[in-house]
């Protein structure tokens, strides 16, 4: 019997029955339907088995780290590892703390006169139940988290929803803030872009304002674009040093549409990215990018998943890491084709800029084929710093640290040079520049 309580406990993490029971008695004024989508996710939870160094989908991950703990407090961030405020997050027309909404920005006045709806996932849950039962993590779990998928679903309290009427185009981007407090954190983002439109959002995932910080993020998002619909999402991850890191992303393009999804990876000492975009119609076009700078002793686990549903679609996905002290990263990446999705033009690229000899970066880029009239391309490098580029840096007098962080960063000016608002393309560049400080050059003291 012992053995048993010691296995559930490891399974469960704390999360218990006991607890469930009275997260859902606290969702006082959610619908029966939703409450009944909850226990049913609390199920999933409870009969999956937590990953193990056999499965395939967790190969490279540190299996032992994946502890899940619904009540244990994060001790005191390390000096020198929490990030400056973004000033990003002052145009914030959400933000929340750990689970609840802590403040709401001001809106564009043009949003509420074209239809756009900004507002909490509890609002929409009341206003919005026909699109919430049609979207909200409606793509099933392909890429190993099915569990902590189900954790998510299961306890998730509050969140954004976004949604734009068909033909509306957004002029500025929608921001929105996610602090992680005390205790595990469920954030999650809802976008659904109506045929015809287009959006931009930012999500910011950011450490808490006290030194207790949260030990545990098991966040989700879900990207629809309707037929002809764009959407530029970027999504920031800056947890504290202490996090345990769940995130994930679920894309579904339709005919003629297109989503452009950036995720930065800065924060958290383990953090798993889990990102599957599906093109479902012809014309879909899916743009999937990456960058993770990773230092210390952080683990960054990032597993895509490409879909071709349908004829004439394409796929771009480009990931880049950059590795210092004993950092690991994991990147494997799937394209699949379906045997009528002819025409397809897919692309899948994983670069890593090794910085020290004790970093370590996996990669396991794969395709699968059942069309045969397709063009697929994969593949992964990896490399240092060019010494010849950084002698001719220094040659024109310019400090060796600074010469390396111009190096990284221009590793890294790829992925960001494709972003289509130069509002946003600052914004996130001065969070990178910030990190790069700990990105230390060998020649730094």
């Amino acid at each position: 019997m012992a053995t048993q309580a010691t296995e559930t406990q490891a399974a469960f993490g704390g999360f218990s029955a006991e607890l469930f029971s009275a997260h859902a008695a606290g969702q006082t004024a959610a619908p029966s339907w939703w409450l009944e989508r909850k226990r049913a996710a609390y199920a999933r939870f409870a009969s999956l088995a937590m990953p193990a160094r056999t499965d395939e989908a967790w190969r490279f991950s540190t299996i032992a780290g994946l502890a899940l703990d619904a009540s244990r407090k994060a001790g005191p961030v390390e000096l020198g590892a929490a990030m400056p405020v973004p000033a990003l997050a002052a145009r914030a027309a959400l933000t929340f703390s750990g689970n609840r909404l802590a403040g709401r920005g001001q809106p564009p006045p043009d949003l509420a006169r074209q239809g756009v709806t900004v507002e909490t996932l509890s609002e929409a849950v009341l206003r919005h139940p026909d699109l919430l039962r049609e979207h909200f993590m409606a793509q099933p779990q392909r890429l190993g988290s099915g569990k902590f998928a189900a954790l998510h679903e299961a306890f998730v309290q509050e969140g954004a929803f976004i949604h734009v009427p068909p033909g509306v185009e957004v002029s500025e981007p929608i921001v929105l803030v996610h602090r992680a407090e005390e205790g595990p954190s469920f954030p999650h983002t809802l976008v659904i872009a109506g045929d015809g439109s287009k959006v931009s959002v930012v999500d910011l995932f950011l450490a808490g304002a006290v030194p207790q910080r949260t030990a545990l993020a098991v966040g989700a998002n879900d990207l629809y674009a309707g037929h002809g619909a764009k959407i530029a999402y970027a999504g920031v991850q800056d947890w504290s040093r202490e996090t345990l890191s769940f995130q994930l992303n679920s894309t579904v393009v339709r005919r003629d549409a297109s989503v452009q999804s950036l995720n930065i990876h800065l924060g958290g000492r383990q953090a798993r990215h889990e990102s599957l975009s599906q093109l479902q119609a012809p014309g879909a076009f899916s743009e999937m990018l990456a960058l993770t700078a990773a230092e210390g002793s952080q683990e960054f686990d990032q597993r895509t998943l490409q879909i071709h549903q349908a004829p004439n679609t394409k796929s771009d996905l480009l990931y880049k890491n950059a590795l210092a002290g004993r950092a690991r990263t994991i990147f494997s990446g799937l394209i699949v084709v379906d045997q009528d999705a002819q025409k397809t033009d897919a692309y899948q690229s994983n670069r890593n800029l090794m910085l020290s000899d004790d970093a370590e970066a996996n990669s396991l880029p794969g395709l699968e084929i059942q069309a045969n009239d397709v063009r697929c391309t994969h593949g992964a490098t990896t490399s240092r710093v060019d010494p010849e580029q950084e002698f001719y840096l220094k040659s024109r007098g310019i400090d060796p640290t600074r010469a390396h962080e111009l190096l990284v960063f221009g590793f890294f000016e790829e992925v960001l040079n494709r972003l289509g608002d130069a509002g946003i393309h600052g914004a996130l560049t001065e969070m990178i520049v910030a990190k790069f400080k700990g990105l230390r050059s060998p020649h730094a003291r």
